[in-house]
């Protein structure tokens, strides 16, 4: 099973958290992005029960041609879509793989496979 979304270009992993002492929270950017993920997903909670190995595919579209690290949009794009639900746990990610792709579309594509 399969499933694809279309999800907002995510906060970087430096925007997505804040902290206070020794306290980690989100900060209101990354409250708004992973509400915004809870709302798009809504249809897909629970559809990957807690067993499943997954394979995850991204396809990132940035808003603008600024240099930017990939890597800073994995955490928080993997835990909005943990807490809509799409799966259970980011632990049952086996496969993680992303591509940038060439227009500026600020969005990301996001594929979940669930494999053997």
């Amino acid at each position: 099973m399969n499933i694809t979304l279309t999800l907002p270009w995510p906060p970087t992993a430096n925007t997505y958290w804040r902290r206070n002492g020794n306290r980690y929270f989100l900060s209101n950017r990354g409250q708004l992005y992973r509400d915004t993920v809870i709302k798009t997903c809504f249809i897909y909670a629970g559809l990957f029960d807690e067993n499943a190995r997954l394979k995850v595919t991204i396809k990132a579209f940035p808003p603008d041609k600024r240099k930017r690290d990939l890597d800073n949009l994995f955490k928080s794009l993997i835990d909005s879509l943990q807490s809509a639900r799409v799966f259970h746990d980011d632990s049952q990610i086996d496969e993680l793989s992303i591509k940038r792709m060439s227009s500026h579309e600020n969005k990301v594509i996001v594929e979940v496979e669930r494999i053997n």
